[in-house]
């Protein structure tokens, strides 16, 4: 068994040569191309296979090209329902564990995350429903705790999805770190965390289902990243 230590989350080898300096030039032209399809109706499987097949993209900039890019209209109204930093102190938060934490033990593991043109920044991990405690997860639910503190939330509540591998071990060590916050903390294992983060105001999350259907949300990955982690390896797709 792999001792969490010597797991590197979202890392790949190619990384480094795929998302390399040249190679982001190409991949921002396939960006233009598939927002230019997206906007005008194509539905995102078939314009990412035919602008990814074009410029010859591997599978790991499909995923990225992917996850950075949407409908013009939606990123209007993501900015429309986000809210700033400053409204953390108005009510209640709500997370999406999973999507908040794996984004940072990523940025906290030196590997990449993408930023989209709508500000959220999205891992490409990959564990479809398998998930492991490692050596970053302890500082990156610090970093949240610190962050929320900073701006006084009043109360917070992480949603675990039950199914995946180690959710149990994961709301175990949330709540541990979370007795030392200054605010009372809930975290609840559920069959499906978007199900019951879905059309809610106040949300923490990047997943872009989530995101069009909320009432507002805040980006807090990218807000911890900017401030606490400026040497992350962060990529902007536009």
């Amino acid at each position: 068994m792999t001792p969490p230590a010597a797991i590197s989350r979202g890392f790949d080898p190619q990384d480094k040569t795929v998302f390399s300096p040249e190679a982001l030039e190409r991949l921002r032209h396939a960006q233009q191309d598939l927002q230019f399809l997206l906007d005008r109706g194509y539905p995102m499987t078939s314009a990412a296979a035919f602008v990814g097949s074009h410029h010859q993209l591997t599978i790991r900039q499909r995923s990225a090209l992917q996850r950075a890019t949407d409908r013009s209209d939606l990123y209007l109204r993501r900015a429309h329902t986000q809210r700033s930093p400053e409204r953390l102190r108005d009510g209640p938060v709500l997370i999406d564990g999973f999507n908040l934490i794996i984004a940072l033990e990523t940025a906290l593991s030196g590997n990449l995350v993408v930023r989209g043109a709508d500000g959220a920044l999205r891992d490409l991990a990959g564990l479809r429903g398998t998930y492991r405690v490692i050596a970053q997860t302890e500082r990156a639910i610090r970093l949240i705790g610190d962050y929320l503190a900073q701006h006084a939330v009043p109360s917070v509540r992480f949603f675990l999805d039950a199914p995946v591998s180690n959710s149990g071990r994961l709301r175990q060590l949330i709540e541990q770190l979370a007795r030392s916050w200054r605010f009372p903390v809930q975290v609840d294992l559920v069959p499906d965390a978007d199900r019951m983060l879905m059309g809610q105001d106040r949300i923490v999350s990047s997943d872009s289902v989530l995101l069009d259907l909320c009432q507002g949300w805040f980006n807090l990955a990218a807000w911890i990243v900017a401030e606490r982690l400026p040497e992350a390896w962060v990529i902007s797709l536009p």
